[in-house]
């Protein structure tokens, strides 16, 4: 059909037919080169909602994400891909107000899907038989604490940690289930350095890696609702510390339209590539409105941990994970 036009065209002697074939081969082209390009996403992955201090499990072939969202409780996000995100069923409704920093824990032994939550500044536990909800409250686990994070190490053994008030202290309490702490908690970070004192003092949102034989505790410092909100690390060779500060601290931070990167966690993608899903504010004024945000996070040969921010950029995506058997 293509064709028999532009010839009839050309014996007209009309050059439009000329146009008309370079703009659809142009077309065909740049499909070509889109189907071939590599995927990639675009910072915040999940536009237009105000969520923060995200988590994600992965479970049954689908990542699992929970964030601080409307203050009275949880919802799930499901994705395959950590890029596009669909909103799940609610999946926790809090009993107390200011509801935030959800934390879910699949535990082997029994099956069962703990949801360690933050309100009225206490952190609680709540339990359910699936990622998915509901979770039924279990009751208060600290109080005057908030950004609670529950790690399993290689030999089973559980550490909750969390940040204490006041004062954002970094404590870590070992666990002898999900539900009962053993033993006393022990303070193993709290703000020393400038970057964590440039809104507020604050070191917050702990997140564990085993790396190598070594812990990686992740944290965020400065206030959460300024610009200079930032990521850091601290290295020990025991879940219960001593932990030492990364000299070259912080490893995510403010910069090219990005503004207080924080309080996230990390996840494999289907290559086992490591990925921050944390959050970024949508302004530079003091205030909160954020949004869900992923970056590529990875080690050098030094085994330092490295990351950065982005924001409206293409970048590279993550490796979907396999289509179930």
């Amino acid at each position: 059909m293509l064709a028999s036009s532009f010839r009839q065209d050309f014996k007209q002697g009309s050059i439009a037919a000329f146009i008309t074939l370079g703009a659809v081969l142009g077309v065909a082209v740049g499909l070509a080169q889109s189907c071939s390009a590599e995927p990639t996403y675009v910072n915040p992955v999940i536009p237009n909602v105000d969520l923060a201090d995200p988590m994600v499990l992965l479970h049954g072939g689908v990542y699992h994400l929970y964030a601080t969202g409307d203050s009275r409780g949880f919802d799930v996000w499901l994705s395959r891909d950590l890029v596009r995100w669909e909103k799940g069923p609610r999946v926790f409704d809090s009993p107390l107000p200011r509801a935030w920093a959800p934390d879910v824990y699949s535990h082997a032994e029994d099956r069962r899907f703990y949801l360690y939550y933050t309100a009225s500044l206490k952190v609680g536990v709540a339990v359910a038989d699936s990622p998915r909800g509901k979770f039924e409250d279990r009751g208060i686990l600290v109080s005057e604490a908030i950004d609670a994070h529950l790690f399993r190490d290689d030999d089973a053994q559980l550490y909750l940690y969390y940040v204490k008030l006041p004062g954002f202290r970094i404590h870590v309490q070992k666990m002898a289930d999900p539900l009962r702490p053993a033993g006393e908690p022990v303070k193993i970070l709290e703000p020393t350095e400038t970057w964590e004192k440039a809104h507020g003092q604050v070191t917050e949102g702990p997140w564990m890696l085993k790396y190598q034989g070594r812990y990686y505790l992740l944290y965020s410092g400065s206030g959460a609702d300024g610009p200079d909100y930032a990521v850091g690390f601290a290295t020990g060779t025991n879940p219960l510390g001593p932990f030492t500060k990364f000299s070259g601290n912080p490893i995510v931070r403010r910069g090219a339209g990005v503004f207080g990167p924080g309080h996230g966690c990390v996840i494999r993608d289907g290559a086992g590539n490591l990925w921050h899903v944390y959050h970024q504010k949508q302004f530079e004024r003091i205030g909160w409105g954020r949004f869900i945000c992923i970056d590529p996070m990875w080690f050098d040969a030094d085994g330092v941990l490295r990351s950065r921010a982005t924001r409206g950029e293409a970048t590279p995506a993550p490796v979907p994970l396999p289509d179930s058997p």
